[in-house]
């Protein structure tokens, strides 16, 4: 090849390469598309309902407007005993590391039967700073010296803790009769790229109960 076409060449290259570089950069400089963004938790109590939208004042402090879709399932949050937790039973717990690697519960809910495999695993979760939350099967349940449980979930398993004073729940199949003005309610949010939140779910407590999650 002669120098100037070796030239002529080089610089076709550097002009194909420029333009895909700089629309590189560009794409990484952009936001995250709202749609794309994580659903958000919001606690806090029912302080009215307008159709399909719910007035929330969360635990923050803050008022919140929610929107329902038809499709956001509704669960009701009734409180348990521990003797309702037996091998077998598909649960969640938000927990806190222990020194000995277990972990040790801050609240734990049973699902239903039909609800079983929801959010199996263990993961990060925002009931405090360093909590977690397990989603899983009971294996063994000891309840000797406090009340100790394992969780198998895909992947792994958790030694969790139960202390005496940690609320217990049961979630039960729910309605939008349940929501109404005072009643405490746990629910994923997604927000829009405008700020709307609409409902992925909602936990409701029944009878004045007040969901621990």
């Amino acid at each position: 090849m002669k120098p100037h076409q070796t030239f002529k060449t080089l610089n076709l290259r550097r002009a194909l390469l420029v333009p895909g570089l700089l629309g590189a950069l560009l794409s990484a400089a952009l936001p995250v598309h709202a749609d794309d963004a994580k659903p958000t938790r919001v606690r806090g109590a029912i302080t009215a309902v307008d159709g399909d939208t719910l007035k929330i004042h969360t635990n923050r402090g803050e008022d919140v407007y929610v929107l329902l879709t038809r499709d956001t399932p509704i669960r009701g949050v009734t409180l348990a005993q521990v003797s309702e937790i037996k091998p077998g039973s598909y649960i969640g717990s938000a927990a806190v590391p222990l020194p000995d690697g277990s972990l040790k519960a801050l609240e734990v809910h049973v699902f239903p039967p039909e609800m079983a495999g929801t959010g199996d695993g263990h993961r990060a979760f925002d009931l405090t700073p360093d909590s977690t939350m397990t989603n899983g099967s009971v294996g063994d349940l000891v309840a000797s010296n406090g009340r100790t449980i394992t969780v198998n979930y895909k992947g792994g398993q958790k030694k969790i803790v139960i202390p005496d004073d940690v609320p217990i729940v049961n979630l039960v199949p729910g309605d939008r009769s349940l929501l109404k003005p005072g009643v405490k309610v746990v629910l994923q949010a997604q927000k829009s790229p405008d700020n709307t939140l609409t409902a992925l779910s909602v936990s409701a407590g029944e009878n004045g109960v007040t969901p621990p999650m």
